[in-house]
């Protein structure tokens, strides 16, 4: 009998073996079914949404008409003609008026760039002659030696009084 039962066992775990095999192919067929479903519920929200725009386009040329019934009777738009356009910048600016008397002048601000101490911001003020240096030219001197460094120089040492330098146009 202890052979009989032998086989018995051996017979219940291949039943449970294609069960499990089973099993597991179904799972796989079900996910794959999942997914197509999902897929064609991607699908059908993107046709949703074109057919929602194209019905959005569709009422907005139908209204066309209206509205230019609307700006040429309630507003008096039309569209521009050939010689409403213009054909360069000096055009444009000849349709600009002069500013007023009481105006302000525009202010324009010059670029920090570190230059040579011979060509710096300061240069014309600095005077290199045999003369004693005075608290102002000290000052000066200090400004130009300032704009001629580097942002990181600047930002390594401690604050220096620092003028900043606009230009207003006449």
């Amino acid at each position: 009998m202890v052979g009989g039962s032998r086989i018995r066992q051996i017979g219940w775990a291949l039943v449970l073996a294609i069960c499990f095999a089973l099993l597991l192919a179904l799972t796989f067929k079900v996910n794959a079914v999942k997914s197509d479903v999902r897929l064609a519920e991607r699908r059908i929200i993107a046709a949703q949404q074109a057919k929602l725009m194209l019905e959005t386009e569709f009422e907005t040329r139908a209204s066309q008409q209206q509205l230019s019934d609307w700006n040429a009777v309630e507003f008096g738009y039309s569209a521009p003609r050939a010689d409403q356009y213009l054909e360069n910048e000096r055009q444009l600016a000849a349709l600009g008026t002069p500013r007023g008397l009481d105006a302000p002048a525009p202010v324009r601000v010059a670029l920090n760039r570190p230059v040579a101490e011979s060509e710096g911001l300061f240069a014309e003020w600095i005077d290199d002659g045999d003369e004693p240096e005075t608290r102002p030219q000290a000052e000066r001197r200090e400004l130009a030696a300032a704009a001629a460094e580097g942002l990181a120089d600047r930002l390594a040492r401690p604050a220096v009084s620092m003028a900043v330098a606009a230009e207003v146009s006449q």
